[in-house]
């Protein structure tokens, strides 16, 4: 299906909204989505519907602010944007390096959550689960680029709510049967800020990043750019919205049910409750329908975090182009699947909420900025990246390398938002402060192209890096 460079990298920018905000619904619901939150829900409490609200709130931000002008830039990636917003070549290298670090932060927990599936489906090694993926992944984006994943993505939101709703029906009525049982009285899994050493700090930081993490996820905003126009990239955004909202009430009951019926912690609820409230042969039916939706998430999620950085890689490492992004595919699957080990020990929705902390401390204060500050200079970005985004992405190393830390120290380093992203916006607005002379040249252009609206008729022609 894909032919030329603009099919691989934006599916030649012809996906309508509700098309595109399938897609967007498909590949954003992952596996921290469809297994963690319930998991995250019956191990910590109600507290941890934040976690939704956030990653469903994150989408509002990017409709004000970022969606429109974004699509107008007619950029490929982030990093072609931040080249032709700040016309610097030392920018675009450090907004390279920062997307593949989160794509494959964010590629890690799906595969280390289909080696999880599987092994509870099958009772086959983790890594099996993960290389199976891994290979199915690879083999969907080297076929057709971004238009081939859009139609797979698509329909795979439609599968994951099915997956999740029909069992939700039948266990609905098992529980109605039952006598309808509830909470004990005094649980204290109702109660909010429990469970955690710093549970305020981790609730506010938490907010933080999946609210402003959103805007920074390379595979979320190259979905805007294969948009017709800004408009329709609004549009997308608001029906993003309603699908996303629609998704997210469902693992919260799970999370509940299994609370209630004392399941045992951990990510693995949704995929057991089912056989446990129904049982026999519908039951059993329910469970396959559940994994089938657990495998579409990994899937999804990973073919469009697979495209954003094997078109990063190509335009920025390789040479550009189909052969190019071909080899980036497979270098975007590799590294991620080797590293995929070393996550087991934390939730599965704790390592994306890292990949969120580390988007909202680089790429928001990049975007934020860039789009609506014009005083915002080169030396600015560059150190305001540095310093978010390398502060962010240490935390994240040590939590990973050294598992779950205790007190103060665990608790900054786990949820890091609260601090990097103060810390990446204030050393970007004072450096630009102070370097006033390092203003892009162009500036007043790229504003233009960025607020105007199409139906002005400026010129839109597709941004290339000056490299290529």
């Amino acid at each position: 299906m894909s032919r030329t460079t603009s099919d691989f990298y934006v599916a030649s920018r012809t996906v309508s909204p509700l098309w595109n905000a399938s897609a967007i619904g498909g590949e954003y619901l992952s596996a921290a989505s469809f297994l963690g939150v319930a998991g995250l829900i019956l191990t910590f409490g109600a507290d941890m519907l934040w976690l939704p609200v956030g990653w469903t709130g994150g989408y509002l931000v990017l409709l004000v602010l970022v969606s429109a002008p974004l699509r107008r830039s007619g950029a490929y990636t982030l990093p072609d944007f931040a080249e032709a917003r700040l016309e610097s070549m030392a920018v675009r290298r450090l907004s390279s390096v920062l997307v593949v670090l989160i794509g494959w932060l964010y590629l890690m927990p799906q595969f280390q959550s289909a080696g999880l599936v599987f092994r509870t489906i099958t009772g086959a090694p983790p890594w099996a689960g993960s290389l199976l993926v891994a290979a199915v992944v690879a083999a969907n984006v080297l076929s057709g680029g971004m238009r081939s994943i859009t139609f797979v993505q698509a329909f795979q939101y439609w599968l994951k709510l099915t997956a999740l709703a029909l069992p939700l029906v039948f266990m609905l009525m098992a529980w109605w049967s039952g006598g309808a049982p509830g909470l004990a009285a005094g649980d204290e899994w109702a109660l909010p800020l429990h469970g955690r050493d710093h549970p305020v700090y981790e609730t506010y930081s938490m907010i933080l990043a999946t609210f402003l993490g959103t805007m920074g996820l390379p595979h979320v905003l190259v979905r805007f750019y294969t948009n017709p126009d800004g408009r329709a990239a609004r549009r997308t955004t608001l029906v993003v919205l309603t699908l996303l909202g629609a998704f997210y009430v469902m693992p919260a009951v799970y999370g509940y049910l299994g609370h209630v019926y004392g399941m045992p912690a951990g990510d693995t609820v949704v995929l057991t409750l089912p056989g446990r409230l129904v049982g026999g042969p519908v039951g059993e039916f329910l469970t396959a329908l559940v994994t089938a939706g657990a495998f579409a998430a990994f899937l999804s999620t990973s073919s469009g975090l697979t495209v954003s950085v094997a078109g990063v890689i190509a335009q920025d490492i390789l040479r550009g182009g189909v052969r190019s992004f071909r080899y980036a595919t497979v270098l975007a699957v590799v590294v991620p699947f080797a590293l995929a080990g070393a996550a087991r020990s934390l939730p599965v929705a704790t390592v994306v909420g890292l990949a969120f902390a580390v988007a909202a401390s680089s790429f928001c204060p990049l975007l934020v900025l860039g789009i609506w500050w014009r005083r915002l200079t080169t030396t600015g970005a560059f150190a305001g990246l540095l310093a978010g985004g390398g502060l962010a992405c240490a935390a994240v190393v040590v939590t990973i390398s050294g598992g779950p830390h205790t007190g103060w120290a665990g608790s900054l380093l786990a949820e890091p938002a609260a601090w990097t992203v103060p810390v990446s916006f204030t050393v970007m607005v004072t450096v630009s402060l102070l370097t006033p002379s390092r203003v892009p040249r162009g500036v007043a252009r790229t504003m233009v192209r960025l607020h105007t609206p199409e139906t002005l008729n400026v010129d839109r022609g597709d941004w290339r890096p000056r490299h290529m």
